[in-house]
């Protein structure tokens, strides 16, 4: 085992899947010599040069099409967009294309589509850089949709991603690239579909995805104090969804809060809520909470730690939750 951060998590799995791979290639906006917009690229130009690390044009949509038409003919290929903000200019070649081109021909094409992205909702960078839109993708069919929200984790289900026959949307908080863990320096993959019990508990599920991990898991240690025991989930995919897994830990809490970046009105919660609802409502002992992102643009600077989750209100939900 070895301690290294997410970012240098993800670049191993790509460099080791490079290497293997021999029709696998990169494709974004300064991923070349630059080494990427938070350096998760380091490295990997100078190892495998410009035909297999390219760096696009300022045009997220082409860059996206590039990349499909790569993967139907045999290639595989990982896109990079350098802000989630920025899939909204790329949505036609994602949504239409990539998760529909299998469907279209009955099976006979395939798309080794990954598509990067990260989000950068906690960096205080503005209203159009800052936003978590994966509950979007979580309502296409044919996208599967994973979010780490640690190395162990990111590389894990990226070696997944690079295996899978099917597009993936793989969105990584940008705040959580430093953060490190312990990865095994042997081969391994994470399947999709299976959620992640980061901390047992008795009285309360807390499911938390992506960059909400860490003030979940401070908040269950600050509530630990006071004898409440929270259980931590992170469903690392929400597509597909480990609704065994949530339902489960439901069934024996009772309780259930969920917490997420994105917005609150039509987000990753409210799906997940439902879902639970339909698998465990005569569990319940109270209604499923959401501590999410407001329904508000993302400010910058400062103010942006205002809109988005953070431990403070993930104890006092917990605790409102149990009185």
């Amino acid at each position: 085992m070895s301690s290294i951060t997410m970012r240098e998590a993800i670049n191993a799995a790509l460099r080791e899947e490079m290497r293997s791979q021999a029709n696998m290639v990169l494709l974004g906006q300064d991923i070349g010599a630059y080494g990427g917009t938070f350096g998760v690229y380091r490295g990997l130009y100078d190892e495998f040069g410009p035909e297999r690390v390219r760096d696009g044009p300022l045009c997220e949509s082409a860059t996206v099409g590039f990349g499909i038409g790569l993967a139907v003919t045999g290639m595989r290929c990982v896109v990079e967009i350098e802000f989630m903000d920025f899939l909204t200019v790329a949505m036609d070649q994602i949504v239409n294309q990539a998760a529909k081109l299998h469907y279209f021909t009955g099976g006979q094409l395939s798309v080794p589509l990954v598509v990067r992205t990260p989000i950068v909702s906690r960096l205080g960078m503005g209203p159009q850089h800052s936003q978590s839109l994966e509950a979007w993708f979580m309502h296409v069919p044919g996208l599967r949709l994973v979010l780490p929200s640690n190395p162990y984790d990111a590389k894990g289900l990226m070696k997944t991603a690079l295996r899978e026959p099917n597009p993936v949307m793989f969105i990584e908080n940008a705040k959580l690239y430093g953060g490190k863990g312990e990865v095994p320096e042997q081969e391994y993959a994470i399947p999709f579909g299976k959620a992640n019990v980061l901390r047992t508990g008795n009285d309360v599920t807390l499911v938390a995805v992506s960059g909400a991990v860490p003030d979940a898991l401070a908040a269950a240690e600050e509530l630990a104090g006071a004898s409440i025991s929270v259980e931590v989930i992170d469903p690392r995919t929400l597509n597909p969804l480990d609704n065994e897994t949530l339902a489960a830990s439901l069934r024996k809490t009772r309780h259930m809060v969920i917490t997420h970046d994105g917005y609150r009105t039509g987000g990753v919660a409210a799906e997940i809520s439902q879902r639970m609802i339909e698998e465990a409502f005569d569990y319940l002992d109270a209604p499923i909470i959401r501590v999410t992102g407001m329904d508000v643009p993302v400010p910058s600077g400062p103010l942006h730690s205002a809109v988005v989750p953070n431990r403070k209100n993930l104890v006092e939900a917990i605790r409102s939750l149990l009185s």
